[in-house]
């Protein structure tokens, strides 16, 4: 099964090919009968500028790729351009290789250092004249996409290698947090059961938390061990019910927590250093002491025991 962050992206290029192809082959065409007077394939430029709004340039290159015209912008004309040699461009490739229309992959331009696409058109019939160009920031395209939904899959993924070649030098050094473990879990599932916190990570090694509520989603609360051991804290946060919508049950979310507990302690090389959990993507988040991460549905964690984490089964 294909990736789905890939499938949203090829979506939504599908789109901008079938709107763009038409209208530049219509433009090409208008360029073809005017060949090769550079200042009537500007004027014909100006005239697609209109009806490319969203474009960022236009220009025409020869079959060698370079600049017959100078870029034709919605302000203007940038002289400089003219004779530019652009054969060197990734995004020429399939062009000069005889395809009628292509579409780059995103880049980042050269100059406004921004996301941009090419689409490139053939000039001409049977007889190739060369090439029409049309450059756009991704910022000012329609917004046709959908977002992308995060699959609900286990992903492993690796981290620091030398983190990785240490791993059997160091022991773990119990915490503040560790000390006080049962307080802090008890603790952080009141406030994700009962005040609000949808998003809450914990720091083992450092003895501290980052919290996210359904009231102000767009910023985090920073949390020390003193804070994480003083039930005063749920006074600072309000009240609640659970949300209908989240993915994990509310009675499972001290199971998850208590899961973490386990993997933190579970020997003294191998050990858990952070763990996060999401009640509405219903994801957890575990990075261990071999700086490796984990981000897997809370159900099938749940269904792991520590000989699996271990590798003794």
């Amino acid at each position: 099964m294909k990736n789905s962050l890939q499938v949203a992206i090829a979506r939504q290029r599908r789109i901008l090919e079938g709107w763009l192809g038409s209208s530049l082959r219509i433009l090409a065409e208008s360029c073809r009968e005017v060949w090769p007077d550079r200042a009537e394939l500007e004027s014909r430029l100006r005239l697609g500028m209109e009806e490319l709004p969203y474009c960022k340039y236009l220009y025409v290159l020869d079959t060698k790729a370079r600049q017959l015209t100078a870029n034709l912008t919605r302000s203007g004309t940038l002289e400089e351009q003219f004779g530019r040699d652009r054969s060197d461009r990734p995004y020429l490739a399939q062009s000069l290789a005889g395809a009628d229309f292509s579409l780059s992959d995103a880049y980042i331009s050269r100059n406004a250092r921004r996301p941009t696409l090419t689409a490139i058109q053939r000039i001409g019939g049977e007889e190739w004249l060369g090439l029409l160009g049309a450059d756009f920031d991704l910022r000012e395209l329609p917004a046709t996409q959908a977002l992308f939904q995060q699959p609900e899959q286990w992903l492993q993924m690796k981290g620091d290698p030398a983190i990785r070649a240490g791993l059997f030098l160091q022991e773990r050094v119990h915490s503040l947090l560790d000390l006080q473990i049962d307080t802090v879990l008890a603790l952080l599932d009141e406030l994700i059961t009962a005040y609000g916190v949808f998003h809450a990570k914990l720091h083992f090694s450092s003895s501290r938390a980052t919290l996210w509520v359904t009231d102000d989603p767009y910023r985090y609360r920073l949390h020390n061990i003193t804070d994480l051991t003083n039930p005063n804290l749920c006074l600072a946060y309000p009240r609640q019910a659970y949300p209908a919508d989240a993915s994990i049950p509310a009675p499972r979310v001290r199971e998850v927590l208590q899961c973490f507990r386990e993997l933190r302690f579970m020997d003294e090389t191998l050990y858990l250093r952070s763990a996060s959990l999401n009640i509405f993507n219903g994801m957890v988040s575990l990075t261990f002491s071999c700086d490796g991460s984990h981000y897997m549905p809370w159900d099938e964690f749940l269904e792991k025991n520590l000989g699996f984490w271990l590798g003794t089964r």
